[in-house]
């Protein structure tokens, strides 16, 4: 029980519970989780450029599986509330989905020769929905969930946070420098790119086992110092859908991880796109990425301060913003590889501590969730928020495609044409500067900050009124 304590308590007087090795094993939950995600935002470019895919069938293949991806996010999100174990039952779904996932990587990429392009397509859309809407949702719905079960301290979610933006920046980071220079030095074909996504499905495996074999004992031990709380009584899928759709500060959410999605969707693949023709050398997006790992590692080194001074919402106006700002400097030289790079460099500076309030935003809604309904539901409100970010990925994948296809992008070339040119331009720069003027007009509404201290007692005086 001592070594409980030690850790003392947070500003708000809750017991923290968390230890240095704790939060190192749940960011490499999240860097295995963002390994699939950004591996899946480069398959556009794969799938045009390496299989030789048209572009159009490519957006259609995609978001066909998006869509489905997110209707199963909300559903198995309820499977997860349903199923019994308590907050172990989270890292359970973990250990026996990683397996299947890591298959599902390598099958990505072997895309069979010698097909029609229907039946191309055919296989595109069932590996990604086998990949993305079945075994990555059935990890990283639970897996958003224990952020909300595994400590009850606001400072101590705060860091979790920050170290799953870590874990998903890292990468981002990884991804952006490395897979284009590894798969050209293995040959750069479709086989190099079979071999990168064998790489990649090791390390998503073995960071997932890390990361579950410690979440499931971490949890264990809060029988140590505090009493297990009861497992809430099973609500019903259609009940508890109503209860999230009506919940204000729930659907802000919802709507922060649509728009954020799609923006990543759609920067998941700029890099690539931009570096081989405007720039013209695919190279380049080595180059391109280290520079905005500094700008990373800058942005973490603020976030914290920046946080606790501005708050939730102050520090997420102060991403969007700056962003903002920064994209319309690009405008001014949208070739000139400096200006690029400087505002990379920026936007992720001042995006760093936004992205680390993915978790703290939805332990927030889940707590409202509690005032109001006497129900948590954690595991659905982290499923249907999955959902909205699967939609806005789905979103992402569409517009990219319909910008391609506006300026009439044909693979085959040597060099752009110009409206090629145009069209990179407009879903690099210009489109992220409309997309984050929506996201800060969204979370004008979000006051629950400062509202949720005086909730959290009313919903002690109800548990200490009913235990009476």
């Amino acid at each position: 029980m001592g070594k409980h304590k030690e850790l003392g308590v947070d500003k708000n007087g809750v017991q923290k519970v968390l230890r240095g090795y704790d939060y190192f094993a749940d960011m490499l939950g999240q860097f295995g989780l963002a390994l699939i995600a950004n591996l899946v935002g480069q398959l556009t470019y794969f799938y045009t450029d390496k299989v030789g895919l048209a572009v159009g069938g490519v957006g259609i293949a995609m978001g066909i599986a998006k869509v489905i991806d997110a209707v199963t996010d909300i559903w198995f999100g309820n499977v997860v509330e349903q199923s019994k174990g308590g907050n172990e039952k989270y890292y359970k779904w973990m250990k026996r989905m990683m397996i299947p996932a890591a298959i599902t990587i390598i099958l990505l990429f072997t895309v069979p020769k010698d097909i029609s392009q229907v039946a191309s397509f055919a296989y595109v859309t069932l590996t990604n929905i086998l990949l993305t809407a079945v075994f990555y949702t059935l990890i990283s719905t639970p897996f958003a969930a224990t952020i909300v079960v595994r400590t009850k301290s606001l400072d101590e979610r705060s860091n979790l946070g920050i170290f799953r933006a870590i874990g998903s920046y890292i990468s981002g980071i990884i991804m952006a420098i490395a897979i284009i220079p590894i798969t050209n030095a293995l040959g750069g074909t479709q086989n190099a790119w079979i071999k990168f996504g064998f790489i990649i499905a090791l390390v998503v495996l073995l960071s997932l086992l890390i990361c579950s074999i410690n979440g499931n004992k971490a949890v264990m031990k809060v029988a140590e110092y505090e009493a297990e709380e009861k497992e809430e009584e099973k609500v019903p899928f259609k009940e508890a859908a109503k209860m999230l759709f009506a919940s204000k500060y729930w659907v802000i959410v919802l709507l922060f991880n649509i728009i954020t999605s799609v923006t990543n969707a759609i920067s998941a693949s700029a890099n690539t796109y931009y570096c081989k023709w405007i720039f013209g050398n695919d190279n380049l997006v080595a180059l391109v990425g280290g520079f905005g790992l500094l700008g990373t590692v800058i942005g973490f080194g603020i976030s914290k301060p920046i946080i606790e001074k501005l708050g939730v919402k102050g520090a997420i106006d102060f991403g969007l913003l700056g962003t903002i700002g920064a994209m319309i400097i690009r405008c001014i030289a949208p070739s000139n590889i400096v200006m690029y790079v400087a505002t990379g460099i920026v936007s992720s500076v001042m995006m760093m501590p936004l992205m680390c309030l993915y978790g703290v935003l939805l332990g927030m809604a889940v707590d409202y969730n509690e005032y109001k309904y006497d129900k948590k539901l954690v595991a659905i409100s982290s499923g249907a928020i999955g959902f909205g970010s699967k939609v806005g990925s789905g979103i992402g994948s569409v517009i990219l495609s319909i910008f391609l296809v506006l300026g009439s992008y044909d693979a085959s070339l040597q060099v752009a044409t110009t409206s090629m040119r145009y069209s990179i331009y407009g879903f690099a720069n210009i489109f992220p500067i409309f997309i984050n003027l929506l996201m800060y007009l969204v979370f004008r509404g979000f006051d629950l900050e400062d509202k949720l201290p005086q909730m959290k007692e009313e919903v002690e005086k109800r548990r200490m009124n009913s235990e009476a």
